[in-house]
């Protein structure tokens, strides 16, 4: 099996995402994380990306999530529930899409070999052990600070947005 590790998933969590690159003070591109991936590795095949996110209505966000599908992207959304937050005294909004994350990848287990996940989020830790007893290699991108313990314990490898900061963040404001 020479060719054994040439298909690549790629797996968006764009909510935890958006706070990690808000802690950054950057932004990465969506199509530049692309080409970074499909270029990373010689022979590689981009077989899917998935980008999840949490909107207000219908409306919220569409160019970028029209922007992301022209890209090559399966954009999965959630309606943001509202709740009181204990910590701030503040009314926040959430919605969690881990259940549509893991349900994509196993769903779509027989397409790759390869997984880069975007989240630091620990729930993902029994997911990412099951992939990998599939022979599945699994990237983590996260940030310091926002990276699960059990998360970047599980992985086979862990990448820090700040490492790959020159070849994916997005130039054009």
């Amino acid at each position: 099996m020479a060719n054994s590790l040439s298909r690549l998933s790629i797996f968006v969590d764009g909510n935890n995402m958006f706070y990690a690159q808000q802690k950054n003070g950057w932004f990465f591109d969506p199509k530049r994380v692309l080409t970074y991936f499909k270029n990373e590795i010689a022979g590689i095949e981009l077989v899917n990306a998935f980008w999840y996110t949490g909107i207000k209505d219908a409306q919220d966000q569409r160019g970028f999530r029209d922007a992301l599908i022209s890209l090559g992207y399966t954009v999965r959304t959630k309606i943001l529930k509202e709740y009181y937050d204990d910590t701030s005294g503040r009314l926040s909004q959430k919605a969690n899409l881990d259940i549509e994350i893991v349900i994509d990848m196993f769903n779509t287990v027989e397409q790759y070999d390869r997984v880069v996940l975007f989240s630091g989020d620990g729930d993902f830790e029994r997911a990412i052990e099951l992939l990998r007893s599939k022979n599945t290699h699994i990237t983590v991108v996260s940030t310091e600070g926002m990276i699960a313990r059990e998360l970047r314990n599980a992985t086979d490898r862990y990448i820090d947005l700040n490492d790959i900061r020159s070849e994916i963040e997005k130039l054009d404001y």
